[in-house]
């Protein structure tokens, strides 16, 4: 099991207004995501966040996957993620992405909210990476459902 608990403070990455990739937030972590505004966690991991964030003024969207390229991140995750932060970007609500270190997982949904947007992969893809120098959306894997996303969401068939 991973553990959190030496590490520091949460390593936040703006990277629109509104829209934020991290690492896993813990409980102590919660005055500084309230104080940025955030309202909406999207949480990538296949362990539950803090209690704190199931209560106001927090609302955990929680889509438990795997990071490993046998085992793709589903595109309904992907969408019903985005759905929920555009709702909340509308009301000028922060969007929290993360998974334990804000690498892939959590840089997949930022890029996928980014192109609910209207940012095509390749923009969300070089935004995300210039402002989290962690991140990693060009591993292969995190960058084929990325654009497997951007195809899917810019289908006319999607409801």
């Amino acid at each position: 099991m991973e553990s959190t608990l030496a590490r520091g403070a949460i390593d936040l990455s703006p990277i629109t207004q509104g829209l934020f990739v991290s690492d896993w937030p813990d409980e102590s972590d919660a005055p500084r995501l309230e104080a940025e505004g955030i309202r909406l966690l999207l949480s990538m991991h296949w362990r539950r966040p803090a209690d704190v964030y199931r209560r106001p003024p927090f609302r955990l969207v929680w889509l438990p996957t795997i990071d490993t390229p046998i085992t793709p991140m589903p595109l309904r995750s992907l969408r019903a993620g985005v759905l929920a932060a555009l709702q909340f970007m509308e009301r000028g609500e922060g969007v929290l992405t993360h998974c334990v270190f804000g690498r892939h997982r959590g840089v997949a949904m930022a890029c996928c909210v980014l192109i609910g947007l209207g940012h095509t992969a390749e923009e969300a893809m070089a935004l995300v990476a210039a402002k989290r120098t962690v991140a990693d959306p060009y591993a292969w894997y995190i960058r084929r459902r990325i654009e497997a996303f951007e195809r899917d969401w810019r289908s006319p068939k999607r409801p």
